[in-house]
Order: C-alpha cells, then structure tokens, then sequence
C-alpha cells in the first residue's frame, strides 16, 4: 500500500476495484478527493490508485491479512463497497476448500464486512455504510441449503445466483444486530465491466451479447456515489438499479440470515482468529 500523502476526504474500501463498477466508483471517489482503497488481484490495473491492497480475496487468510492491512492504516472507515465476483462454467476449490463462486462471491464479502465494521463504526460520519452490489430481492428458493456449495450438481448460474441471495441475507443479520452502519444491497441492472470469469461456449456467446446490451459503468458509479453521500435512513435497505425496493418478506427473511450466519460461523471455525471479535452493536 503506497504511503505517501493523504486526502482530507472519506476514506471507502472499495472491494474488487481494478474492474467495472469498482474501477469508476473509486475512480470518482478520488476525483472529488475521498479517499478510495482498492482491493483486488490485478496489480497492473491496481497501480493507477494511490492506495491499492493487492489480495486473492477468495481465500480466507487474505481477507484476514487485508483487514489486518487497512485498519493498522486507516483506523477509521466510513464505507464499504462490495463488488468483487468472478463466474465460472465449471466447479473449482480454492485452496482452502470452498467451491470458487461460494468463498469470492459471499464468504470474502462476509470476512471484510465483519473485520472491517469496528473500523465503520469509529466513523464520524452520521451514516457510515456497507454497500453490496449483487441482485438483492431474488427468490429464498435460490438458496441450496442442503448443499449449498454445489459438491453435486454445480451449475455456475446457479452458483452465481445463490451469491447474490446469500449476500441479501448478509445485509439482513448486519442490519438485525444494532450496529450504526446501514446495510444498502444493490443491483447495478446489466453493465459494462470486464465480465470477470471462466465461461464455456454456450455461455461465452451470451456474455458477449450481454455486453452489446449493457450500459456503462460511469452511470452506476454516479447513483453509487449518491448511496453513499446519503444512505437511506433505516438499518437496510435495497435497490435495483435506481428503484427502492422493500426489504420484507421470504426474500430478506431473518430466520433464513440467522440461520446462514450460524452455518458460515461453523465453516469458518478452523480458520478462526481468537482476536476477531464483532463489535457490539446499540438499538436505535
């Protein structure tokens, strides 16, 4: 992480920044002169930003050694932007031992959220927020609960959809235990980024007709911005594309993201750090 001098502005995490609508968020954010901190694997596209952490964000020790690297720098947060994701045709383990999809897609949004809210917190802004750019008020049925990294059957659309519902259900147990950061969900509609995967041919033909569609990432990165100058008032909150929707009902149930915190709880027990310890949280 480079050093050198510091802006007097916000300081926002932004997670998978080298690419699309992370790229154009923190690009804007420096413009204006926040200070944005870049997560993400692309040291070459990294290097544009004057704070960027270089990291392998789907194993869970380097989400760790992140957190570990922006609190010591920055003691102070007052967002998080959640973008990072990368599909894939066919099933793949990180070394760890999670299915691909499941450990970049949730679990690295998961460990940076819940390691990087004492830091949130300690903000002065009046709403410091996590912002999570997925596809909120999808279907519960997207969830596999009996399987819920596709050992059988894996799919990559199917993995990629229980992403996003799983990333809805994060915002939901955040936005349930009392904690001053507002939990924004986010669907940014089909838009021009690097389309980030490893697809087979049938997919491949429509990834390249989903590009001819999309719409640029700059409009998406403005509507962002906005979110995080003024987040909604209440603990959670979602949209797609500019249009609020509801957060009640089977798609944000909080039985549903108590019972996903206790599972991923229990999957992250080997690699449990005694000092992670989630700060508590005080009723509005």
């Amino acid at each position: 992480m480079n050093r050198s001098s510091q802006k007097s502005g916000r300081t926002v995490i932004v997670q998978g920044g080298t690419d699309g609508i992370g790229r154009e968020l923190a690009r804007a954010l420096v413009a204006r002169g926040d200070r944005a901190v870049v997560l993400g694997r692309d040291r070459a596209r990294g290097a544009e930003f004057e704070h960027f952490v270089p990291a392998d964000l789907s194993l869970v020790a380097e989400n760790r050694r992140v957190v570990a690297e922006v609190t010591a720098r920055f003691p102070t947060v007052d967002a998080l932007v959640l973008c990072a994701r990368h599909f894939r045709s066919f099933r793949r383990e990180t070394a760890d031992g999670f299915e691909d999809t499941f450990a970049l897609f949730y679990l690295s949004r998961f460990l940076l959220a819940h390691g990087l809210l004492a830091a949130l917190e300690r903000s002065p802004a009046a709403a410091p927020a996590i912002i999570n750019v997925a596809g909120p008020g999808a279907p519960l049925s997207l969830v596999n609960w009996d399987d819920l990294q596709f050992v059988r059957g894996y799919e990559g659309q199917a993995a990629l959809f229980q992403g996003g519902k799983l990333n809805d259900l994060l915002g939901v147990d955040l936005a349930a235990r009392g904690h001053r950061t507002r939990q924004v969900l986010y669907h940014p509609g089909t838009t021009a980024t690097g389309f980030s995967g490893e697809y087979d041919a049938a997919t491949e033909a429509h990834i390249a007709a989903m590009k001819r569609a999309a719409k640029p990432a700059a409009p998406v990165a403005r509507h962002l911005l906005a979110l995080l100058d003024a987040p909604p008032a209440e603990p959670l909150s979602a949209f797609v594309e500019e249009r609020r929707i509801g957060v009640g009902g089977s798609p944000f149930d909080p039985t549903a993201a108590a019972r996903l915190r206790t599972h991923t709880d229990g999957l992250l027990s080997p690699f449990r750090d005694p000092a992670d310890e989630e700060p508590s949280g005080s009723a509005s």
